[in-house]
């Protein structure tokens, strides 16, 4: 584990280096593009709603309709790549979002507006577990919070950048005839396209096909993943089945609900809360964009403390918190400063989660699990977030209230308090145990 009082290594700070900044930033901007491209429907519903005939209830189906195409796909998505290598799988599903995005903008009501969603949810389904598994391909365990978190910081990136472009994009309605919410949709979906071509000509699958690493940086990140990989724990072959009823990636996957439910249906839903207090399409744009600036911040920062603490369990534990007691705090307030300063806290809690949750699952998953234990968890996580989605249009449109809409979210952080909690007495009890080489059956660990 690297601390600031003992230098690296030169050979491990050379090749750390290069590797992130070869990867990351691609990265980040494919991820970028992948949340916008997901939640510009927030915006677009500024104009579209009406334009489509859909009800609050009609729009929340539609954004749930996106996470069970996602969860339908998102595991054989994840296995396929690992079959065909991430650079003609990462490129297939970026040029399949990209097309579906630009086909969005030709929705004419709500059975169309349905369908483009569904099918959205299916061409991005494996893309981030997908990212997840492959950045394992290439940082050891001790770099993976802080390269999760400043990967991830791509999602509030995408609301604090996105939504000030958003609302000017609207503003392009009747250019050529179009609405501005169709503009929207055009304009940020051909982005995924341009990106899905650089990845087909030039990511590498693994590290031994990276012309621009020296042989002995590759030397040296082959031997210390293998030595890694020797330390984890051992399972037989596991079912898709299996993988999926396994009680760890279940706990993980409700652990992971709370914080996937949360920033995907602010995202899609947080314009419409800051419109609804009398803004205009350019003004909710900027100011909606402020939670998301100060939640960058935080995730980055968390991430970086996580790994020089090694609890992510802790780590993931105390941001969840945060994030479900703001989350019921908004039920306190009709101010909009107060709202948004609220709004900020929720969002820099569930952001923190990032990069300590996926530093704890994939320390929990074998390497012989991976690929489908990381796509079963972000598709188990899913099944909430599509409820969540769904839910809160629904509870809008019955009770009128945002505040109230928002108490599932709160309760789904709640529930993953005590999971995380259940993973770290879990934890602490076998930790003498694994110091020991000894095979675990499948249904013991994952």
């Amino acid at each position: 584990m690297p601390t600031n009082s003992a230098p690296l290594p030169r050979i491990e700070a050379e090749t750390m280096r290069r590797i992130t900044w070869r990867l990351l930033p691609f990265f980040m901007v494919c991820y970028f593009i992948s949340y916008v491209d997901r939640v510009n429907a927030g915006f677009a519903a500024l104009q579209m709603n009406k334009d489509l005939g859909l009800t609050q209830a009609a729009f929340g189906a539609g954004g749930a309709l996106f996470y069970i195409a996602y969860i339908l796909f998102e595991v054989p998505s994840n296995l396929a790549m690992q079959k065909v290598g991430a650079r003609i799988w990462i490129a297939r599903i970026m040029i399949t979002w990209g097309i579906v995005g630009i086909l969005s903008a030709f929705a004419v009501g709500p059975i169309t507006f349905y369908l483009s969603r569904f099918l959205l949810g299916a061409a991005e389904a494996g893309f981030f577990p997908g990212v997840i598994l492959y950045l394992t391909f290439w940082f050891p365990a001790a770099y993976r919070a802080r390269i999760v978190a400043v990967f991830m910081v791509a999602i509030p990136l995408s609301s604090f950048l996105g939504s000030p472009i958003s609302g000017a994009l609207l503003a392009m309605d009747g250019v050529l005839g179009l609405r501005g919410w169709q503009w929207l949709f055009i304009v940020e979906a051909i982005p995924a396209v341009l990106l899905g071509l650089v990845s087909f000509f030039g990511l590498p699958n693994k590290p031994a096909d990276a012309k621009w690493l020296e042989p002995e940086a590759r030397n040296w990140l082959d031997a210390r993943l293998q030595s890694e990989r020797s330390m984890a724990k051992q399972v037989g072959h596991m079912s898709l089945w299996q993988i999926l009823t396994n009680k760890y990636v279940l706990i993980l996957g409700l652990i992971y609900a709370g914080s996937s439910a949360t920033s995907n249906a602010l995202s899609l839903w947080q314009p419409q809360i800051v419109k609804s207090f009398g803004m205009s399409n350019m003004e909710t744009g900027f100011l909606n964009a402020i939670p998301f600036g100060i939640a960058s911040v935080a995730m980055i920062f968390w991430g970086r403390y996580s790994d020089r603490s090694n609890a992510h369990a802790q780590n993931t534990a105390i941001p969840l918190a945060l994030c479900a007691t703001a989350l019921l705090a908004t039920m306190l307030t009709s101010s909009l400063p107060v709202t948004l300063a609220i709004l900020s806290v929720v969002l820099i809690g569930n952001y923190s989660i990032k990069g300590p949750f996926w530093a704890l699952a994939t320390g929990t998953l074998s390497p012989a699990t991976a690929a489908a234990g990381i796509a079963g968890i972000n598709t188990l996580s899913h099944i909430g977030t599509s409820g969540a989605v769904w839910l809160l249009g629904v509870i809008k449109e019955a009770t009128g209230s945002f505040p109230m809409a928002l108490i599932p979210l709160a309760l789904l952080q709640i529930a993953g308090i005590i999971a995380v909690l259940w993973i770290s007495k879990q934890e602490n009890a076998t930790r003498h145990l694994r110091r020991k080489p000894r095979t675990l059956s499948a249904r013991q660990h994952v």
